[in-house]
């Protein structure tokens, strides 16, 4: 099943769409990354700062990176939650 995020706003669709983009993206600000995972998530800061995000019963850990984008494996990370989670490629406007 893929969801239809025809429910998010235009900057959380953009913000999908950059993470599903090949090559892989590597100007995706971790703000928008964030913001996105609230929107279809639930997000919690844990005690050591890292974000524990749950998407569709999956959950991963991120660590906010150095600079302002996320890194490779980050964008690959959050890319197959929301895969697993139903919003994948063909979910897409």
């Amino acid at each position: 099943m893929t969801l239809d995020p025809k429910h998010l706003g235009r900057n959380h669709r953009d913000t999908l769409a950059q993470i599903f983009r090949h090559p892989l993206s590597h100007n995706i600000e971790w703000q928008a990354a964030v913001s996105l995972l609230r929107e279809v998530g639930d997000v919690t800061e844990r005690h050591d700062g890292k974000l524990e995000v749950i998407v569709g019963g999956e959950t991963i850990v991120l660590t906010r990176p150095r600079g302002k984008d996320l890194d490779a494996q980050q964008v690959i990370d959050i890319r197959e939650l929301l895969e697993t989670a139903g919003y994948g490629p063909s979910g897409k406007d």
